[in-house]
Formats: C-alpha cells, structure tokens, sequence
C-alpha cells in the first residue's frame, strides 16, 4: 500500500494526539488532518489495495473505483467544514469521536471484504454514540443507551449474514450480491437497511440525532444513512424490494415532519425521507438511477449538514429547540437565516440549488423505468420537503411570533463552515458537471430544461401558497410524536418490569423454599449418608479385607516347603475327591 494512503485511517490515527494540543496548535490540526484526507482522496487511483489472506479468507482493506471515489470525496469534504464547525469546542473527546467516526465511515466506503467492512462499520457506532453521550444529561444518556442497543442488535444481525453468506459463497469479498439471495443475504441486507433509517427500522435516527451535541448532531447527519446507501449501492442495486421500501420512507418522513415540533427532530424526519430518494433509486438499478442515488447522496451531505448547523446555530445561541418557544430572531441572526435558506431551497430542489440536479435525477429514473406511482410520490414528498423544512421551520424559528429572545449570530467558525456548505449547494446547482463527472456512470442528463424547470417551480409555488392559505393549521403543537421507537420503549419497561416484578418474586420464593425446606433435607440425608457409609459400608468393605488377610496368612503358613507336607496334602485331596465322587453317584 506504498502508493496508496487510506484516508480513514489517516483519521483514525489523526485522532491519537488530539487531547494533548491545546490552543491554536489544536485548531490547526483539528483542520491539517481532513485537509491531508481530502489531498489523499484526490490523489487515488482505482484499484485493489491491502490485500492478504487471513485463515483462508482473502481480506482487501481497500477497493477503489468511481463508486467509492464519489462517496470519499464528499466525506472527506464533509469533516473538513464539520471540523470548522467545531472549532470553538473545547472537550478534546468530541473531536477524536468525530475523527473516529468519520474515519470508521471512510473504511466502509473503501471495503473489499466483509470483514473489514463489519470492524469499521461497528467502529461507527460507538464513535458516533459518544457523540450522543457527549451532550449529558438524562435525556441524551437515555437516547445514547437507545442508540448503541438498536446498532449493536443491527451489528449482530449483519455479522450473522456475513457468516452465513461467506459459509454458502466460500469468499469473504465484498460486491454485488447475486440472485437468488439466501438467508445470509437477506441479514446483510437487514444490517444496511437498520443503518439507512428504512421504517420501521428508523426510530433510532429521530431519536438520538435531537440529543446529541450541536456540533456531534451535523456529524450524524452526514454519515451513518449515507454510508447505508454506499453499501446498497455496492451490494444490491436492482433489488425490486429497496424501490418500494425507498418510496415509503420518501413519504414517511415527511408525513411525521409535519408533526414535529423539534426543529433537529423535524430535519431528522427529513432525513429518512431523503434517504428514501436514494434507496428507490437503487433500488429501480439502472445507470441514470445509481448515478442519481449516488449524486444526491453528495449533495444530501452537504446541505443537510448545513440546516443541522443553522438549526445548531439557533440552540447554541437561545438554549431553545421546539418551535413553539422560538421566532423573531431574523433581526438578530441574518446571516444565519440567510445561510439556512440556502440550504432549505438546495434540500427543496429549487433550480440552481444542489437538490436540483441530483433529486430530479432520481423522479426521471423512475419515469425512465415506467413507474409512474414511484415517480408520483417522490414528487409529493418534494413538495413536502419544501412545506416543512424551507417553509415551515424557517418561518417559526426565525419570523413568526416575536418571542424576545436576546440572540446573537453564533462563532465566527461556525458561520464559516455554514458559508463553506453553502457555497458548495449553489456551486452545484449551478455547475453539476463536475459532480456528474464524479458518477460511477457517464451521465447523459440535463436539468435545466425548460419543462423540467417550469414544472418545478410550478410545485415549488403551489406549495408556497398552499402554506400561506393554511399558515395557522400548520402552526407547532408541543406534542409527542410517537414512532416505531415506542415499542421498544415500552418493550423494555415491560421486560424491566417482568425481570423486578413476577421472575424477582418468583426467585425469591424458590430461594426461600430452597433455605428452609431443600437445603435442611439435603443437609439431613448428607448426614445419614455419611453414618451408612461409615457404620455400614466401610464395616463389610474393612471386614471383607480383614477376612482376606488372614486367608492370605493362612495360606501363607501351609506352604511349609517340605515335600512330604504337599505329598499328605495330595493324598488327602484325592480321598476327599473318591468320597465327595461316591456320595453324589450313589
């Protein structure tokens, strides 16, 4: 690997001398170290790289090509304005989790074995849980608890498919899975799709992403589900069932967006739904839709990253997170409603925004394919996008009621890194093609036609007027959302509850029984035992010996050596013999 250097784990490393910078110098590295990760991912060349053989199981730490090269990029890019996000943190332990984290995500990406692929895809979960734990307090301790439980279960599920597709394949390789899938498939496949948030394995996201730290909540946003999509992309592309669970999760999270009052937990229902985008579109398996896939997950990151930062902007100035205790904080933080919308209109698909090019890349897959449902229903769920997150939230955070908040804009660093994603949204909506040139596939599609764009902004304004005609109906409640979460919310209290209540009593009984009933018996008949033994059988064992003993002696004492005694001895035993002979014949 002389001519190759794994950006994961320059990040992994990179993240060993962390807690002993301090200052400028830390700063300084927190940014050298994504720096130098970028300059290695631009540098590869595709190719197979570390390969070895491990008990028989060949083992590639690294297996570069446009698929891979696409998703590194972007997460590379990714930690470098994460990290200027962060800069103003001082805990040294949320910046070596966030190197963990994306290090561990990079590893994924560039996996040509199994094996690897399951080290550092755990490796994700922990890191980024800490980013959870990070936060303190009991709501984000619980949700953390929450958060490992549902990964660790996903893990396991994943490391059962990989054992039972390796025994049924003979390799350890990492690609495209073949049909007819087996039992080890179909876990794999479960493994991706906990980590890509598909209801009703999607809880998790909604549940912890609102807990964690501002700075560890944009980290989470890019990462997890978008490492699911490159493994999807990687193994299962053309799997009729990913085009209708994508579908649903496109509808999805919208509909549950509409009920949130959490700003973070509204952008993290959104985040399932633009995942689902992804997931039909490798689902549906052709060039135009892998490329679409792979292109929105580039652009996903970004700006989903930036509005988890103008949200993180807003409760790191306020303290407040539920729309119905912000508003009015336009006058004092324009620059950070000026950064969001840019990020609202590119997650929208607005024309000349990021979302434009790479969303629509997808519906046009899917009317390519003749599915017009799949085509109509990722349309609705963009206009949902556009009601909730670039109309709904902006307007009760930052205009609506006047709460009289005392805010300021944020850091300057945090201001920078939103400044930096945003540019990158309005670059690419502008100039796709160099993100196109990034596609796994040569890209034969233009959107910027006149149709495509009229019918666009056609969605865009009827959505707009729809929330201005039904702007109190769509006024925040401060209510709770429940989700699939709920069930192993209260599973667990119900299992807590068995454990403490019937199975505690249940063992106490039998321990009382057992201590004044079973154990005085059992003590009782060791007792008798011990006497039988004593008094019976050693008395016959001991006699049976004794009587031996001296049988031996008395033999011992006839064999006199005189042969005269042995002649008497023989005659004796022969009359004895005529004597015995003559009694039975008579």
């Amino acid at each position: 690997m002389t001519d190759f250097v794994h950006p994961g784990l320059l990040l992994i490393l990179g993240a060993l001398p962390i807690p002993f910078l301090k200052g400028a110098i830390r700063k300084a590295y927190l940014l050298l170290v994504p720096a130098l990760a970028i300059v290695a991912v631009l540098a590869m060349q595709p190719g197979s790289y570390g390969a070895a053989n491990i008990l028989g199981q060949d083992i590639l730490i690294a297996k570069i090509d446009k698929l891979s090269i696409v998703f590194a990029t972007v997460f590379t890019l990714m930690a470098l304005i994460g990290m200027v996000y962060a800069l103003h943190v001082t805990e040294a332990g949320q910046h070596v989790a966030a190197f963990v984290y994306v290090g561990c995500a990079l590893g994924v990406v560039f996996a040509g074995d199994y094996l690897t692929l399951y080290l550092f895809w755990e490796g994700m979960a922990f890191a980024s849980a800490y980013l959870v734990f990070a936060q303190g307090g009991g709501p984000a301790i619980r949700a953390g608890f929450r958060y490992l439980m549902v990964h660790v279960t996903g893990g396991l599920v994943l490391f059962g498919g990989i054992i039972l597709h390796g025994l049924g394949t003979g390799s350890m390789l990492f690609g495209p899975i073949e049909a007819p899938m087996g039992a080890g498939a179909y876990l794999i496949l479960a493994g991706f799709l906990l980590n890509a948030a598909v209801p009703p394995l999607n809880a998790w996201l909604t549940d912890a992403y609102p807990e964690a730290t501002v700075t560890g909540a944009v980290f989470m946003s890019a990462f997890t589900t978008k490492t699911a999509v490159y493994v999807l992309a990687r193994a299962y592309p053309g799997t009729e069932l990913l085009v209708w669970l994508g579908t649903v999760m496109a509808i999805y999270g919208v509909i549950y967006a509409v009920l949130e009052n959490d700003c973070r937990r509204l952008l993290a229902y959104h985040i399932v739904s633009q995942v689902g985008y992804m997931v039909a579109g490798i689902g549906i398996g052709t060039e135009l839709a892998v490329n679409g896939a792979a292109s929105h997950a580039f652009a996903h990151i970004l700006y989903k990253a930036l509005l988890f930062m103008g949200a993180g902007a807003v409760i790191y100035v306020t303290g407040r997170r539920k729309l119905t205790e912000l508003g009015g904080l336009y006058k004092a933080m324009p620059l950070t409603v000026a950064l969001y919308m840019v990020g609202a209109l590119a997650i929208s698909a607005f024309p000349f925004f990021s979302g434009f090019v790479t969303k629509s890349m997808v519906i046009a897959a899917a009317g390519a394919d003749h599915r017009a449902l799949v085509m109509l229903a990722l349309t609705m769920a963009s206009s949902g996008t556009f009601l909730h997150t670039g109309l709904k939230l902006p307007y009760y955070m930052f205009f609506g009621t006047d709460r009289k908040i005392q805010a300021r804009e944020p850091p300057r660093n945090m201001l920078v890194a939103m400044g930096m994603a945003a540019a990158l949204c309005i670059a690419i909506g502008v100039f796709p093609q160099p993100l196109y040139a990034l596609l796994p596939y040569p890209v034969d599609f233009q959107p910027y036609t006149g149709q495509h764009v009229t019918e666009s902004l056609g969605l865009l304004m009827f959505t707009a007027l729809g929330f201005v005609l039904f702007l109190k109906a769509l006024d925040p409640e401060n209510t709770i959302s429940l989700d699939t979460d709920w069930f192993y919310r209260k599973g667990a209290r119900a299992f807590m509850w068995l454990a403490e209540r019937p199975l505690a009593r249940y063992e106490q009984a039998v321990s009382n029984v057992s201590e004044t009933v079973v154990l005085p018996l059992m003590h009782g008949a060791a007792r008798t035992g011990l006497r039988i033994d004593l008094a019976g059988v050693d008395g016959v064992v001991n006699g049976v010996a004794r009587s031996i003993l001296r049988s031996g002696g008395a033999l011992r004492r006839l064999q006199t050596g005189v042969v005269t005694h042995y002649a008497l001895a023989m005659i004796a035993g022969v009359i004895t013999a005529v004597v015995v002979f003559a009694v039975v014949w008579r």
